[in-house]
């Protein structure tokens, strides 16, 4: 297991230098970057996914020894599945690059623009935040979908892996500035930092001498929550997915039946996935079996309130620490709730802001259900698992925000913008 760099070492004020030096380096990648054509960066990002699927051979040799290597330190079946790349997935890493490339360049579009009384014309235009750090775990991928938004979006980015995840990362981020230099772009505007040390975390934290503008975590509640407590720059996370599915009294039992499978089961592992079940009372003694029959089927744990183990046998009894637990496993909390009303008063009381979806054919339900949750993403008759930015058409994501400032729900090209204003006169002055 590595271990933090004691202070006031020769191997810690190497480490300072490094964080600090490959800061500076992003720095001076963003400028160039920011003017890009998006002619440039889109042979840029195609040039990279042709990359990615030239040296499938050698990611897959990487990712092999990365999941070795997380067998052997015990990691569960779920995050072995996140770090897991096989053939189909590497294409869909190169794939979604290329989506990301076939996006409309986000820098430089006008968001809106109007005439004031004296003659002034002001336009608000979107530009990029800059350099961007990105701290995560386990998930190879993320390489390159950070590197490939990043880009799109004209800010050099600082990627920071997690040690699981290290020979993966180092094979995918080679395939990416070797995209770059073909198209002519700077090899630092996609950093990758070359230590696994976790102080290296840390210095990003502190914003690396003000060469960082934002800072992204994607990984397990401890990352985020340390991000969250010690940067001091400006963080775009969620905390956890602590999703929820309320089926209604006037959901179709088939339709519920095919979407609480596939929003607990198709990656137990993801932000996205349901942890809690809530039903409404009314229909629970004809829709609950079914339901939780076909999820006990597909291999899922089920912990449920007391009215719920009476009425299913296979069912353990649900804790209260169950209500507002991530279990990113094959595990759900189920209970029985009074309606819309009762649904809306568990969510609002155990939410985390990420995601949650009702199953209804009552209008009325679903305008309330939208209307009084207050979460990054809500969906009608749909799987919890559509929380992707692949899915919202993005191309791909660096991660789900449910703070409510700047960025919220998946963050794509357009998040990771900001934007200025150009006024243009004819020789106003103010009196």
């Amino acid at each position: 297991m590595l271990t933090r760099t004691g202070a006031n070492t020769p191997e810690a004020e190497a480490i300072v230098e490094l964080m600090a030096e490959t800061g500076r380096k992003a720095r001076a990648a963003a400028r160039p970057l920011a003017i890009a054509s998006p002619e440039v960066k889109t042979a840029a990002l195609l040039a990279m996914a042709d990359c990615i699927e030239r040296r499938k051979a050698e990611i897959l040799q990487a990712n092999e020894q990365d999941m070795t290597n997380g067998a052997a330190a015990g990691m569960t079946p779920a995050l072995l599945d996140r770090l897991k790349l096989d053939d189909k997935r590497i294409s869909g890493i190169a794939d979604s690059i290329r989506v990301i490339a076939d996006l409309a360049d986000p820098v430089g579009q006008v968001i809106a623009e109007w005439d004031r009384p004296n003659g002034l014309h002001i336009e608000r235009v979107r530009t990029p935040l800059g350099v961007i750090g990105v701290i995560y775990e386990s998930r190879p991928n993320v390489t390159a979908d950070a590197g490939a938004l990043c880009l799109k979006s004209g800010n050099a980015v600082i990627l920071r892996g997690g040690s699981d995840s290290v020979h993966s990362s180092r094979a995918i981020h080679a395939a990416l500035s070797e995209g770059l230099e073909l198209a002519g772009l700077p090899r630092d505007a996609i950093q990758l930092v070359s230590t696994t040390d976790r102080s290296a975390v840390g210095e990003m934290l502190k914003g690396l001498d003000g060469n960082l503008d934002v800072i992204i975590p994607r990984g397990g509640k401890s990352l985020v929550a340390r991000v969250q407590a010690e940067a001091r720059v400006p963080v775009f996370a969620h905390l956890e997915g602590l999703c929820h599915v309320y089926i209604d009294g006037s959901a179709d039992l088939n339709l519920a039946r095919k979407i609480v499978v596939n929003a607990k089961m198709r990656r137990t592992g993801v932000c996205g996935s349901a942890e809690t079940l809530l039903v409404d009372r009314l229909i629970a003694p004809t829709y609950l079996t079914p339901l939780l029959n076909d999820l006990v089927e597909a291999g899922c744990e089920i912990r449920g309130d007391e009215q719920v183990t009476k009425l299913y046998g296979k069912a353990k009894v649900a804790t209260e620490a169950d209500w507002s637990t991530e279990y990113l496993d094959a595990i759900i909390s189920v209970k029985l709730v009074d309606g819309i009303e009762g649904a809306l008063d568990h969510i609002n009381r155990y939410s985390s802001h990420h995601t949650e979806a009702v199953i209804a054919e009552d209008e009325s339900v679903v305008e309330r259900f939208f209307n009084e949750i207050d979460s990054a993403i809500l969906l009608h008759n749909a799987s919890t698992q559509f929380a992707d930015g692949g899915e919202f058409g993005m191309g791909a994501e660096i991660g789900i925000a449910t703070g409510k400032m700047h960025a919220r729900g998946p963050v794509g090209v357009e998040q990771l913008t900001s934007f200025k204003y150009l006024v243009r006169g004819t020789g106003q002055i103010r009196p």
